[in-house]
């Protein structure tokens, strides 16, 4: 992961200007406006439900601040990516993922997943077993702690390697990784992810390939979805394996509209999860991601 530097961090005066927008279209969740929340139309929140990936907005919020700013900000769940300051990794003890599940629902959050890099397109056999034994730990850890699945990626197709080869590679250390999940009851989430890999045709190679009812697909909200402005033809390829959505500027040109129109079309009754990609302090995320759960919730419409 890159380090970011100060002037990466989302400022005071951005905040303020994303929550003005907010405010002003009438999109602030209804706890932020004064509004009861009874009054709020819920079709939406039977439907799709809005989370975060703490990858990066909350790369360096502990596990209290993550817990407290989403319930402040009516968020339901949150996927762990390895590597951040919470600390939810597979060397927690015994007692200490007993903790983290009971601070979890004490919160009233969903502990969704666990955002692992396990990647399996290496051209080196060693390479790639040592990423299924770490995803067989993610596993156990989400077992642990009620985490529903482990997201995993492929992260690229290798030069001087044929593609469908790799391909094929993939899917099949995947089918490995869903068998275990399912000995566990944890689904192998696959994010949409990587130079050529993110490509929905390749995607969906591999998901033909892997074959397991237990592997699904991490929507990605990537260029490479759009064509001629739409993302129905890669929808097509990859919506029946969806089972998570990471989403991100969502006042960016992305057909976002269009997306969870089909995903509602689909009754899809799984969790967006917000992942900007520009860390958060602390302090202003509330504010931040009331605004972007109001955002949300105006074009989830």
């Amino acid at each position: 992961m890159a380090p970011y530097e100060d002037h990466d961090i989302l400022s005071r005066r951005e905040l303020l200007r994303l929550a003005g927008m907010a405010w002003g279209a009438g999109m602030l969740p209804t706890a932020a406006r004064g509004i009861p929340h009874s009054a709020l139309p819920q079709e939406v929140e039977r439907k799709m439900r809005l989370g975060l990936v703490t990858y990066n907005v909350a790369r360096d919020w502990d596990l209290p601040t993550i817990l407290r700013v989403c319930k402040e900000a009516g968020l339901e769940g949150v996927e762990f990516r390895t590597t951040h300051r919470h600390g939810v990794e597979p060397t927690l003890d015994a007692a200490r993922r007993a903790e983290v599940r009971q601070m979890c629902s004490e919160a009233g959050l969903k502990q969704l997943s666990l955002g692992t890099v396990c990647e399996f397109h290496s051209p080196d056999p060693a390479e790639v077993r040592r990423h299924v034994a770490d995803c067989a730990a993610f596993v156990k850890l989400a077992q642990d702690i009620g985490a529903r699945g482990v997201k995993v990626r492929p992260n690229g197709l290798p030069k001087d390697v044929p593609v469908q080869k790799t391909l094929e590679q993939i899917g099949k250390a995947l089918n490995e990784c869903g068998r275990i999940g399912a000995d566990h009851g944890v689904e192998i989430w696959v994010e949409v992810h990587g130079g050529g890999t993110s490509d929905p045709a390749n995607m969906r190679t591999i998901m033909d390939v892997c074959g397991h009812p237990n592997v699904c697909v991490t929507w990605n909200s990537n260029g490479t979805d759009v064509r001629d402005g739409s993302v129905k033809q890669a929808y097509e390829l990859l919506g029946r394996f969806i089972r998570c959505c990471h989403i991100t500027d969502l006042w960016s040109n992305y057909p976002w509209r269009e997306l969870m129109a089909l995903l509602r079309a689909d009754r899809y009754d799984r969790f967006m999860l917000c992942e900007v990609g520009t860390p958060v302090p602390p302090e202003a995320g509330t504010l931040f991601l009331r605004c972007y759960a109001g955002l949300w919730r105006e074009l989830a419409r």
